[in-house]
């Protein structure tokens, strides 16, 4: 099973890296052209549905209907794997991603991402400042942004999460927009963050949650926000993965 999987793993990554060297034209091209920012992103969901199809990879998706059509939300999601971000090119309508600094060292790759979405140095109390501003102008360009509010891949055991940080709640709170809470279920298992990079067969899952409307909220309703976020995301991971009670609580 061990050689399927690095078999499948090198598969995948070969189709990663010749379906991203195709699309990587229109990538540039719409970071060169002004106002052509939003084509790059819908060819990112393009590319997003695409890759799973050529991996033989089936993704669940279930939620989409609380999702209408030109209203900017903030999603914020579980971050426990490297195909975080991939899956959540599945999310509808033009979406910017708030990702670490770090990945704008990856070869090209890195390079489109800083032209069509936002990197952050959460070290740097600037580079948080400038990424909060470009976040407001995306989403009163009618944009929606997409947090992964733990602060990268940090947890040592999921499905448990890390405490949720301030960021997407105050950006949420600050532009009176909903918040969506996204649960991706199996990405701990079909690619852990074990250092040994091998990709799982099982097909993978998004559950999209009901929008938490955020109109009225102040500053001082951050905490409660980010309380109730965690909790439905939480839970629907204890759900998803079968953990028992006493897995649950000894967290």
């Amino acid at each position: 099973m061990r050689i399927l999987r690095r078999i499948y793993t090198i598969y995948a990554l070969l189709i990663f890296l010749i379906t991203f060297l195709i699309l990587f034209p229109l990538f540039l091209a719409s970071s060169w052209i002004k106002g052509w920012e939003k084509y790059g992103r819908k060819v990112n969901r393009f590319w997003a549905k695409a890759y799973f199809i050529l991996i033989f990879k089936p993704i669940a998706i279930e939620g989409k209907e609380h999702i209408k059509k030109g209203q900017p939300y903030v999603f914020a999601a579980n971050h426990f794997s490297y195909l975080d971000i991939p899956f959540m090119g599945f999310i509808p309508g033009d979406v910017v991603f708030i990702g670490k600094s770090s990945i704008r060292k990856i070869p090209l790759f890195g390079y489109y991402f800083k032209k069509l979405h936002i990197a952050v140095d959460r070290s740097s109390v600037k580079s948080r400042g400038e990424v909060l501003i470009r976040a407001k102008k995306a989403i009163s360009n009618g944009s929606s942004i997409v947090i992964f509010p733990e602060g990268g891949i940090i947890t040592g055991e999921p499905p448990h999460m890390n405490r949720f940080k301030d960021g997407a709640f105050n950006l949420a709170i600050d532009k009176q927009i909903p918040l969506i809470p996204v649960t991706l279920s199996f990405n701990h298992l079909i690619l852990p963050d074990d250092g040994k990079y091998l990709l799982d067969f099982r097909k993978g899952k998004i559950v999209i949650h009901p929008p938490l409307e955020t109109k009225g909220m102040s500053s001082k309703d951050l905490n409660p926000l980010k309380e109730t976020c965690y909790t439905i995301i939480q839970d629907q991971l204890w759900k998803d993965n079968h953990l028992p009670w006493d897995e649950k609580t000894k967290n």
